[in-house]
Parts: C-alpha cells; structure tokens; sequence
C-alpha cells in the first residue's frame, strides 16, 4: 500500500525545515555578518554601543553561520610564494657548534687545540692542531648524529662528518636535507596560517603547491601590499652575547661572529659584533603581548618556555654586567647590559617603538618565526567590484537554470512536475543550509556546481515518473503504479548519483582552489537532491493521493 509511517513524515519534514533554517542567515548577509563580527569583537576587545546596535541587527535565538564567500566573490589579495628553505640549512649547521666546540675541547689532551675556519654557509669548518687525533674527532662528532625522522620512515643519519688533514667538516645529510625541507614548508603553512588568523580575516585560503611553494589568498583583504606586509616579515627574534661595539660597517667580526646593525635611532650609525649562535630564539616564545616600559614608552614583553627560560636565565646569572643583543629578523633593536640574574623566563623588548609597531610585533612574535624567508612569486589584487560581478553572474545563471528547469518540469508532467519544482526549490535550500554548517567557503566554480546540481536535481524525478508511467499502462490501480515506480526507479537513481558522488570526492581528494569548491557544491547537491526526490517528492505525492483520492491519475 502507498503509505509512510507517521515517524518517517515527521524526520522528513524536520530535516528539511532544519536545512532551510540553517540557509536562512545567507538571505539577509550583511545583517548576520555584522552580528558575526560583534560577537568576535566583544570577545577580543569588549562592549560599546556600535557592537551593541550591530549585535541587534539578528536575534541571537537563530541560526547565524554563513556561507563564506570566496576570493573570486569577495574581492581580496592573492600571492604565490616560495619557501626559502635553504637558508635553514645554514641556521642547523651554525647551531651545531657550541655543542662540539664543548665536546671537542673535553678531548683536548688528544685532538690539540680547535679553531673554526670560515667556510659556505651550510658548512661547518673546524681545524685541529694535532692532525694524528683527526679519527678521534671524526669519531666523537659523529655520536651526535641523529636518526633521520620522516613521515614515512626512521633511519639514515642527519649528519655527514668527514676529516681531510687538519679540517674537520660538518654537513647535513641528503636525506636530512630532504626531511628539513619538508618540515620548513609544513611549519611555515602554518605559522603563515596563524598569522592571517591573528588579523580576524574570514576563512583564509593556505595551501602548499609543488614542493616548496605556498598559495595564500585572504578574501576582504583591502591588497596584495597587506598581505605581503604581513607575510613579509620573518619575526625570526634571537637573542645573542654582544662581543664589541663598531661604527664601522665593514669591521671584521671574527669566526663565529657576524657584524649586525642597531635599528635604534638614538644609536645612528652603530654597529654591533654578535656571536652567530644564540643563546635563546623566539621559537622557545609561548607569549608576547604590547606593553609599556618604565619609562610610559611602548614595548612588548615576553615569556619563555621552561626550556627557554633555564638557558635565559642560566645566561643571565652568568654574565652579570655584560651587554646582551636582542636581535629582530638580523637588526639589534636592544642591547641592553645585563644588571642581574632574569630567572622566570620572562622580559621586556625595549626600542623606538610606536604603538601600532609594539602591537604589530607582539602578532608576529606569538603567531612565530618563519622558519625561513619567503619569495614572492606572483601577488594579485581582486577588487570588491569584480567579485561582485561575479556573484550577479552566477545569480543570473542560476535564476536562467532554475527557471528553464521549472518550466520544463511543469510542463511535461503536470501537477506532478509541480511537486518535483517545489523539491527543487526545498533542495536548492538544503544546500546552502549544508554549506552553512559545514562553514564551506563559495567560490565561482561552486557557484558552477550549484547550478549543474539544478540541471542534475530533477534527473531521479524524471526516472521515477516515466516508471509509474509505465506502470499506469499495465492497468495497475494508481497507488500501486506510484508504488512501484519509485521502487523500480530506485536502483537506477543509486547508479548515477554514486557514480557522480565518487567523481567529487576525487575531485576534492585530488584537487585544490577552485577544483575543489566546484566538488564541494556538487557533492552536497548530490546528497540533497536525491533524499528530495526520492524522500520530499513521494511524501508530498502520497499527501496529496491521501487527500484527493484519484481513480486515474495523469503523469
């Protein structure tokens, strides 16, 4: 008998009125979005009456998740960057020598005095004055070798140690390399991504192509200058023993030194001679907030770690009286002269600071350093105007679609064409309710799923009514007829929907960017429409039929 249990009606109907209650904030945008930032700026920055009257503008009681525009709707900034991942090589190699200068000065007896020699960056050069204790050195370095830790794979060593006369080498390993190379992308995706979060920008784009190269897009971003302002910036903060002050540019600083210059304009013209290995990095930084110094001027202070904040203040009780640079992407912004033992792992970064520059560096410090710098390879501006545009298009297109569908629906299979309309319209807003709970972002070619999703929404109704057709002409009564043309229709709708579905999951496994948005849409379409046709269409008809109770009816 054509009949649906009174349960099945009542999860149907719920399903749908959630779906649409869900969609409903995206027919009044610009209302929810400002309740949206109100309620994100009380949180960081608390009340006022503007946040207040823009907190009103939606009741709190209803849903308010929004579909997200994309950067080709919204209008934003694009860059193509690329990872400088060799610099990290240098960095590795130069921190490896406190460590063995310590070791090899223990084996003194045998291996004779050490001395570091200049050599390529990515190299460590050290010579021994007693060329007979060469394999002894060789050996002792070499037991600080670590395995090499990939995703993959635990093996091989991080470190090739060779002796040719009285030199001793230290250099990564190939497989070392590789692996580093892999962790510097993947640290500076997401360092990249906690510095866009910091600035409240909406659902952010960050997404590595190739092997070293990362996309960034941020829609509502006034430029690409912007968002290269705040990706330019390395934040890399170290913190160094001072050797001697120079004003002259071009002193020799010695090995193991380098020659930095002071950005504070109170020491114009000064230069700073700095060992190259810092006692503390701002990778051991767990905060940093703006502040002001002793003397009402901006500043930020910091605080380490547990490991940070022993070799912080192992140094400073150790060195009492003597100068220590604070260092900022290879600029001193402070070197001031340590008066006593800082234990707690906690200070103060003093300079000319403005407030706005205070604030700018506390984002960038607790968001962290990029491992290493970053190329820009391509950078685009996309205005408000032309996202726009592209929205009135996609509307246009979908409106055309909608209606050609509708009238066609309509118009071959009369009143049961209605009620495939009406699940259309209902499946249409499933769709954004489920873009708007899953916090989707709609870009153009989502918009293209969308409306390929019309097109393809009617298919199964189309499938099920030309089966009770069928079934009409076997003199079947019509509620059997309408029975069994969903029932035989049901395998076939399966087929093409699973068919279709699997092709957007590997669109959305495979793809990125725009591929990715037009899976998304098209993969929801799928799920909305076929629970419309084959679920909100029969029940809507066996309303109907319960109601009128035909004797013939005309499909």
């Amino acid at each position: 008998m054509l009949k649906i249990a009174l349960w099945k009606r009542v999860t149907i109907w719920a399903l749908v009125l959630t779906g649409l209650l869900m969609a409903l904030p995206n027919a009044f945008y610009a209302r929810v979005e400002q309740h949206n930032d109100a309620i994100s700026g009380i949180g960081a920055a608390g009340d006022g009456p503007d946040r207040q009257a823009a907190l009103a503008a939606w009741p709190g009681w209803l849903p308010s998740s929004l579909v997200n525009l994309g950067l080709d709707l919204r209008g934003g900034a694009h860059l193509l960057t690329e990872v400088r991942v060799e610099e990290v090589y240098e960095t590795r190699v130069q921190a490896m020598w406190p460590e063995i200068r310590n070791l090899l000065r223990a084996e003194r007896t045998t291996i004779g005095a050490i001395r570091r020699q200049d050599g390529p960056p990515d190299e460590l050069r050290i010579r021994i004055s007693d060329p007979t204790g060469m394999a002894r050195a060789v050996e002792l370095v070499r037991g600080l070798a670590q395995p090499v830790v990939t995703l993959t794979d635990v093996g091989g060593s991080d470190i090739v140690v060779s002796g040719t006369g009285d030199i001793l080498t230290v250099t990564l390993s190939e497989a070392e390399r590789a692996a580093t190379d892999e962790r510097t992308v993947r640290q500076s995706l997401e360092i990249i991504r906690r510095r866009v979060d910091e600035v409240g920008t909406r659902e952010p784009t960050i997404q590595r192509q190739g092997r070293q190269r990362i996309i960034v897009q941020v829609p509502g971003l006034g430029s690409a200058a912007e968002l290269k302002a705040l990706l330019g910036t390395p934040a890399k903060l170290e913190f160094k023993p001072v050797v001697r002050r120079t004003s002259d540019a071009g002193a020799i600083p010695g090995v193991g030194n380098q020659v930095l210059p002071s950005v504070d304009p109170r020491e114009d013209g000064t230069f700073y001679i700095v060992e190259r290995a810092a006692v503390v990095t701002g990778e051991e930084l767990v905060d940093a907030q703006p502040s002001f110094d002793q003397n009402g001027l901006p500043a930020v202070s910091f605080r380490f770690n547990p490991s940070g904040a022993r070799k912080f203040g192992d140094y400073t009780a150790e060195n009492v009286g003597s100068p220590f640079a604070i260092i900022l992407d290879g600029e001193v912004i402070s070197a001031p002269v340590i008066q006593s033992h800082i234990p707690g792992g906690s200070g103060i970064i003093t300079g000319s600071f403005t407030v706005e520059a205070s604030t700018d560096l506390a984002v960038l410090l607790r968001a962290g350093a990029l491992p290493a710098g970053l190329d820009i390879l391509e950078e685009r501006t996309i205005g408000p105007e032309l996202g726009q545009d592209s929205i009135e298009a996609g509307r246009i297109a979908c409106i055309i679609a909608f209606a050609a569908v509708l009238v066609f629906m309509a118009a071959s299979y009369g009143l049961f064409g209605l009620f495939a309309n009406i699940a259309l319209v209902l499946n249409v807003g499933l769709i954004f309710g489920l873009l708007s709970m899953i916090g989707a972002t709609l870009t153009l070619p989502g918009i293209a799923g969308i409306v390929l999703t019309i097109g393809m929404a009617v298919d199964a109704n189309v499938l099920i009514f030309e089966r009770i057709r069928e079934e009409l002409k076997t003199a079947r009564g019509p509620a059997r007829a309408i029975e069994l043309g969903y029932e035989k229709a049901l395998s076939a709708i399966l087929d093409a929907n699973i068919t279709t579905f699997i092709t957007a999951v590997i669109l959305f496994v495979m793809g990125s960017g725009p591929v990715r948005g037009f899976s998304v849409t098209l993969g929801l379409g799928i799920i909305t429409s076929v629970f419309t046709a084959i679920y909100v269409t029969r029940l809507m008809i066996v309303m109907w039929f319960e109601r009128k109770r035909p004797r013939t009816i005309e499909v």
